[in-house]
């Protein structure tokens, strides 16, 4: 009997995937994330400039070939799991550096770590300043944003990642999560399908068609509604080829653990793909198959739930959960919040509870909307 020696390049990222130890938490602290990136790659890292607040945003270089990309992680300072993704991407090639063969020869990859990091900090989508970066192209009123926009502009870059996270609203489907979205943005009104986007779109079928497998009925594109002030649109508006990551919600996973390993995987053959097509555009008419997010579901829906009050009233509650970080807490607490009340039945909840024969518990006759739950069901 012959017994053949599989290679790392013949295993699947999925099973090589190795979770960056150091950050085990969904909420990343600013602070912690920089003292790491200057004591494990600072022959790597650039200074872009400095936050707001001071802190500092960093550019790191990974690969020594002739395609230049350009990503960015954290431009809203409460989505971490883009950089969670670099973190487990680079992890993982560490420990299996095979899997980088034929890549880093290929591709120079210039990643910015947490372009927002005082959002980062408060766990806010926006800046210190209440600005929302990915809607500062135009006006360039933050002092973040204008980093990332010189250095599109004068880098010589052949694609751009940007990388975001979405809420556990929406799914693919109707019944399953959108874990994982990518968009081709649009450079005008129209949705012009313009040959850069055709490019972006080929780089997304790639990945899509490589990784359903693994993650099947959880993959979707995000709607290329046209944003005039937004980072990818305007990008596109250049002549940049673009693709935009989501990571969404995963099943039972609001901490996100799956779908940071599934972003990592995601990235990783965007990484590929970008080589493999060589800025062709083969494929891109498949891009119209990939199912469009749906914002069908929240997070708790209660059904059929009496009032306690002198006329009869059932009605829906459904509960979305508000993401907070606390002064001094490692993680994000999870807050329920009354989003709405009545007749939900056009929405689904990832969690439905039937109330008939329960008992409505509170101190108040009705739920109050927009606001903490504040009963029970009993």
């Amino acid at each position: 009997m012959v017994f053949r020696c599989i290679t790392y390049t013949e295993m699947n990222f999925k099973l090589a995937y190795q979770k960056n130890p150091c950050f085990r938490n969904r909420y990343i602290n600013p602070r912690y994330l920089h003292e790491y990136l200057e004591g494990k790659y600072a022959e790597n890292l650039t200074e872009l400039g400095r936050s707001y607040r001071g802190k500092p945003i960093y550019k790191q270089t990974w690969g020594s070939g002739g395609i230049k990309i350009l990503a960015w992680s954290q431009m809203h300072g409460n989505e971490s799991n883009s950089t969670h993704a670099m973190l487990d991407l680079l992890e993982t090639l560490e420990q299996y550096p095979e899997l980088a063969y034929g890549i880093s020869e290929n591709i120079q990859l210039d990643f910015v770590w947490m372009l927002n990091p005082d959002g980062a900090e408060k766990w806010t989508r926006r800046n210190a300043l209440g600005i929302d970066l990915n809607r500062d192209f135009l006006r360039e009123s933050s002092i973040e944003f204008p980093l990332l926009k010189s250095l599109a502009q004068k880098g010589g870059y052949r694609y751009a990642f940007n990388l975001h996270e979405q809420r556990t609203i929406f799914s693919t489907d109707g019944e399953h999560p959108a874990t994982l979205s990518f968009l081709a943005p649009s450079a005008d009104k129209e949705r012009i399908v313009t040959e850069t986007r055709k490019v972006s779109m080929a780089i997304i079928v790639d990945v899509y068609e490589k990784v359903r497998d693994i993650l099947p009925n959880c993959l979707a594109k995000y709607s290329d509604e046209f944003y005039p002030t937004s980072t990818g649109d305007n990008f596109m508006r250049m002549g940049l080829p673009t693709i935009l990551f989501e990571g969404g919600h995963y099943p039972d996973d609001y901490r996100r653990f799956f779908t940071r390993k599934y972003y990592t995987i995601a990235l990783y053959y965007a990484l590929k793909s970008v080589i493999d097509l060589n800025g062709t555009v083969k494929g891109w008419e498949r891009y119209a198959e990939i199912p469009e997010n749906k914002a069908i579901h929240q997070d708790v829906i209660y059904r059929n739930v009496k009032l306690n009050t002198n006329f009869e009233c059932v009605i829906d509650i459904a509960v979305q959960y508000r993401e907070e970080i606390s002064e001094g807490d490692k993680e994000i607490s999870f807050i329920p919040i009354v989003v709405e009340v009545g007749d939900c039945s056009e929405k689904k909840g990832w969690k439905e509870i039937d109330c008939t024969g329960k008992y409505f518990k509170s101190e108040f006759k009705f739920p109050k909307l927009d606001a903490p739950q504040n009963f029970e069901i009993v």
